[in-house]
């Protein structure tokens, strides 16, 4: 089994300010809009160098994605970024209308996302937007692990025409992804082989999911791992090449069961692979406030449960 190594915790939000700032650099059709948060999403040392690239929107979520997609009409390729709650569910039917109905060059930065926010509560986590954005036509879903994984992403999606959510969040998690990295939209990382269960994490539960395998192979459990950074296009072949061959699968996300990676796994593999399946998710609830870390135990959002689920997956192959 590969041993990943935590280079130093950083925070993914961090990782997309700086693919935005190189992708900028390279691309002088790359505009960033915010709406008030430019400290939170990173957007402050691009403001700085391209000014007459950055738009502040103010608390104006609705009017932030209208311009968006304003200036990608022109031919821009534009960022517009918030907390992953204000930048879906309060406008949604300006996704819905001016960015993926008429497919524009948009990218939809969302940070803050999951119960990893914090100590904020409820109101400002979002465990329903991946099912929000999945439910758009053409609209691409990306989710990455790490600060160098979503640097790499953010990078990936400039250089994409067309819609993209592109999702990160606010706590140092550990960086473990290689820091060149060229980032595949719709491919997945076959992150350990392994033949008795297959592991499929996205986001801040690639790193739990690493963790779990570790514990499991100390056990004689082979486990594989599979980071799904790209939700949508999902990558089909790997999941249902990894699961043929070792007949389970838990699928672990920060992110309500309903419309999230776990339903979608499950009906890619229900009509080619059916497996007995474990999900590790948020269930049916709202968040509430704490610490990151707290929160993760508390909804079972960890290695620990990510390894009871696997066992459990493997015990009725």
């Amino acid at each position: 089994m590969k041993k990943y190594t935590d280079t130093g915790k950083k925070d993914t939000r961090s990782g997309f300010g700086e693919g935005l700032y190189e992708a900028a650099a390279k691309n002088p059709d790359v505009v960033a809009l915010t709406a008030d948060l430019i400290g939170s999403v990173k957007m402050g040392k691009f403001a700085k160098d391209f000014p007459e690239r950055f738009f502040q929107c103010g608390i104006a979520e609705a009017n932030m994605i209208g311009t968006a997609a304003g200036l990608a009409l022109t031919g821009k390729t534009a960022f517009a970024s918030s907390f992953a709650e204000f930048v879906t569910g309060r406008v949604y039917d300006q996704i819905r209308q001016e960015v993926a109905y008429g497919h524009t060059n948009v990218k939809i930065a969302a940070s803050h996302a999951g119960i990893t926010l914090g100590e904020d509560g409820a109101t400002h986590q979002t465990m329903e937007d991946i099912a929000l954005m999945r439910a758009l036509p053409g609209m691409v879903v990306i989710n990455p692990c790490d600060f160098n994984q979503t640097k790499a992403a953010t990078i990936a999606a400039a250089e994409y025409y067309g819609p993209v959510y592109l999702r990160f969040g606010r706590p140092s998690v550990p960086n473990f992804t290689p820091e060149d990295q060229k980032f595949e939209i719709g491919k997945a990382i076959i992150m350990n082989e392994g033949t008795d269960v297959t592991i499929i994490a996205t986001g801040h539960l690639v790193w739990e999911a690493l963790k779990a395998a570790e514990s499991l192979e100390a056990e004689g459990v082979s486990a594989e791992v599979i980071d799904i950074a790209t939700i949508k296009p999902l990558d089909r072949e790997a999941v249902i090449a990894s699961v043929s061959k070792t007949g389970a699968v838990v699928c672990a996300e920060e992110h309500n069961m309903a419309g999230g990676l776990g339903e979608l796994i499950a009906g890619t593999l229900a009509g080619s692979c059916p497996a007995h399946m474990e999900f590790v998710n948020g269930q049916d609830r709202f968040g509430q406030s704490g610490t990151p870390s707290e929160l993760m135990t508390a909804y079972g959002l960890d290695a620990e449960h990510i390894a009871i689920a696997a066992r459990q997956a493997i015990s009725k192959k």
